[in-house]
């Protein structure tokens, strides 16, 4: 069986053009995320799926730059473009993550992919109800799910955000992976606003180089005992909730 982790990733992100390319620590933002993606057990590739829109190009050359297996397509069908990057790379079971979570955390990923190679889920995640920091979700399921999504979804925001149908098909057996810490769900480690880089970047320059990765309970703990980053994560927190 083959395990595939398939990242989204574009150049043209409307609240903050340009971020996957952003510098996080000794790499950028979506290296950061590739890396921690080839540390997650029992995954045997890891893909970038792409626009094939020419503005999205430097993605491609670094996701390529990072060793990821790059698949172009739709930039607006995004589950197209899964569907596409799955049957490409020969993908028996997928496991999504976006460019936009330079966090993931590998042990996480593996107890989600675990659900669905086990057999126990047609769909897992680990955010259905949120118990971990926004910024670390994943999703897995079986490739012929995504095949099936792929023909029955049909609605543009199921097409645009890959999992929703998935996530209320009936029939489906659904598993959610709780965190450790129920109150971590509060926490905001995801990049989407010229906040949430500083914040990050205030972050990655305190963690060590991969392949280490410390939990996401010591990365709270970290942030918690620094009065600069707890201001800059409520900073954060603040931007969302004005753009909700």
């Amino acid at each position: 069986m083959t395990t595939a982790i398939i990242v989204q990733a574009r150049m043209t992100s409307t609240r903050l053009p340009g971020k996957v390319l952003l510098p996080l620590g000794d790499r950028t933002a979506l290296a950061q995320v590739l890396g921690r993606c080839r540390l997650v057990r029992g995954v045997d590739v890891v893909c970038c799926a792409v626009p094939d829109a020419p503005a999205s190009d430097p993605v491609a050359a670094e996701a390529e730059a990072c060793g990821a297996v790059v698949v172009r397509g739709s930039e607006h069908d995004v589950l197209g473009r899964y569907r596409q990057a799955a049957e490409v790379v020969a993908a028996d079971l997928v496991m999504r993550v976006t460019s936009d979570c330079p966090l993931i955390d590998p042990e996480s990923c593996a107890a989600v992919i675990a659900e669905v190679a086990a057999g126990r889920a047609d769909y897992a995640c680990n955010n259905m109800p949120r118990t971990w920091p926004h910024g670390l979700d994943c999703e897995a399921f079986p490739a012929a799910l995504l095949e099936r999504a792929g023909r029955e979804a049909t609605a543009p925001y199921e097409r645009e955000h890959v999992t929703p149908w998935m996530r209320t098909h009936p029939g489906l057996r659904r598993v959610n992976v709780p965190g450790p810490r129920p109150e971590q769900a509060g926490l905001r480690w995801t990049l989407d606003f010229p906040e949430d880089y500083v914040f990050l970047k205030a972050v990655f320059g305190h963690l060590p180089p991969l392949p280490e990765v410390p939990s996401a309970t010591a990365v709270a703990a970290m942030v918690a005992a620094d009065p600069g980053l707890s201001a800059a994560a409520e900073r954060c927190l603040e931007t969302a909730r004005r753009h909700a």
